[in-house]
């Protein structure tokens, strides 16, 4: 038996900080659930025409083919059918919505879309629209006092949403020590703090979440225990991006993009070979390696969430 292929062009339409979202009704497929509004590409048409036509006839607002940007691409099996979300994302749209198919349509915070309201193919896009398009990473540092002057002239410099500490050569109480500093200083500037490392003596810690390194994820068989916030894993192929996705990852980096002094002897993959494995993946993806804040729009176009990196928030490293 063939299994049918169907393309659907999903739209995640932004006003004052809130997302257009519609619920399913009752008698179709996975009915009551929520689900962002779209609909299937039609032959002869672009995602981006096929959105512009479904957001008007399923919700009558009007957003302009250049205005969409591309957010998240994912593949889901559902034994009969295989299904391409191909979501894209505008901040520019007219109208106020009304479900012209019956269906409730209300605005909502990413914040407070949660997981078991959406069908499962859904929850990719939820943590997209949680995540910033960049992840900066803390490079190596002489000591605490400068790794705190670092961190706080970013923040005052660039106000990151999203920070990585990482400091392997660290000892895991010299890593604490530094930890529960910096999250004092990213509390007050509303920047929410990843740790890096095993996720064991650091769930004490009250981060938004933990980012495992290859060797860490490799030997784990599933989610850490007692893990409330974000879990992102370091990969570099497609293997590990299958064992991050068996994990429950929420997000992952790979890489490396392109040439990189951290990482000296590793061999970049290049923007072609990145996308073709960003897209397979049920996540959100940041691109590593030899990128900054210059590569993000690049880095979307290629199936990215962003750009994670050390040297673009830090050249001076």
């Amino acid at each position: 038996m063939s299994v049918k292929h169907v393309h659907v062009a999903v739209g995640v339409v932004w006003r004052q900080g809130r997302v257009l979202i519609a619920r399913r009704p009752d008698h179709l497929h996975q009915g009551g659930l929520l689900e962002f509004p779209g609909g299937k590409v039609e032959a002869g048409e672009s995602v981006q025409q096929a959105l512009v036509r479904e957001l008007l006839e399923e919700t009558g607002v009007q957003v302009a083919l250049e205005q969409l940007q591309p957010l998240i691409q994912v593949r889901h099996d559902y034994g009969d059918k295989q299904v391409l979300l191909d979501v894209w994302q505008t901040a520019s749209s007219k109208g106020e919505p009304v479900g012209h198919e019956g269906q409730p349509v209300f605005w909502l915070a990413p914040e407070a879309l949660e997981d078991a309201q959406f069908p499962a193919a859904n929850r990719a896009i939820i943590r997209a629209l949680r995540l910033s398009d960049h992840l900066a990473i803390t490079g190596a540092f002489s000591d605490r006092e400068a790794l705190l002057a670092r961190v706080n002239r970013l923040i005052a410099e660039r106000r990151p949403a999203q920070l990585l500490f990482r400091a392997p050569w660290l000892s895991p109480q010299a890593y604490k020590d530094c930890a529960a500093q910096l999250l004092e200083v990213c509390r007050l500037a509303d920047t929410k703090l990843l740790l890096h490392g095993d996720p064991a003596p650091l769930l004490v810690l009250p981060a938004a979440g933990i980012h495992l390194p290859w060797r860490v994820a490799s030997a784990l068989s599933g989610r850490p225990a007692n893990l409330a916030g974000w879990l992102g894993v370091s990969c570099h192929s497609q293997q590990e991006l299958e064992q991050a996705v068996a994990l429950g990852a929420d997000y992952v980096t790979l890489g490396p993009v392109a040439p990189t002094a951290s990482h000296p002897g590793a061999a970049p993959m290049g923007w072609q070979a990145f996308r073709a494995l960003a897209v397979t993946a049920p996540v959100p993806v940041y691109a590593l390696g030899g990128l900054g804040p210059a590569d993000i729009a690049t880095a979307r176009r290629q199936g990215a969430q962003g750009v994670a990196g050390i040297r673009g928030w830090w050249p001076e490293i």
